[in-house]
């Protein structure tokens, strides 16, 4: 798939279809701010789930955290015991596997689950963890200079952004 052809409220249709097979009564959703929180925020609404969703954020924990800083992104809330939970973790695009290892490490300074399993909207691949999503909507490629991430609009409307570092 192309980045011409990413039409962001398609896949997260597909994404929608592919969470309904795998997500489980008591199965709790996650996801990573800003993109991922999101998805969890429509999936919740979509699945006419009743159980408050976690936001978790990945900058305490990133490995580039003296370069980085800290983002404007929201803050880990987690509303829910993460010890035993089997959690499904929401984020927008997968590539290099660093935030998600900040994220699991986050999400273990709160407790220890059962599971986590991991959906993304796209995979770009370019991964330097081995770390592999359980869902993906879209696998593409983009060099190593560009950024994809997931928009909201005022409706809340998805789209993505593509910007050349």
């Amino acid at each position: 798939m192309s980045m011409l052809e990413l039409d962001a409220e398609a896949l997260y249709g597909d994404l929608l279809a592919s969470v309904k097979t795998v997500f489980k009564p008591g199965m709790r959703l996650m996801g990573i701010t800003s993109g991922g929180a999101w998805l969890a925020q429509r999936l919740q609404q979509d699945l006419a789930l009743t159980e408050p969703i976690g936001v978790i954020s990945s900058a305490m924990h990133r490995d580039d955290y003296a370069s980085r800083g800290m983002t404007t992104a929201a803050q880990t809330q987690i509303p829910f015991d993460v010890n035993d939970a089997h959690i499904l973790l929401l984020d927008d695009v997968l590539f290099t596997g660093r935030t998600i290892r900040a994220v699991v490490n986050e999400l273990f300074d709160f407790g220890r689950p059962a599971s986590i399993k991991l959906a993304v909207l796209v995979d770009r691949g370019g991964r330097e963890l081995p770390i592999a999503p359980d869902i993906y909507a879209a696998r593409i490629h983009l060099p190593a200079n560009q950024s994809l991430s997931l928009a909201r609009d005022e409706a809340g409307q998805f789209s993505f952004n593509v910007k050349v570092r």
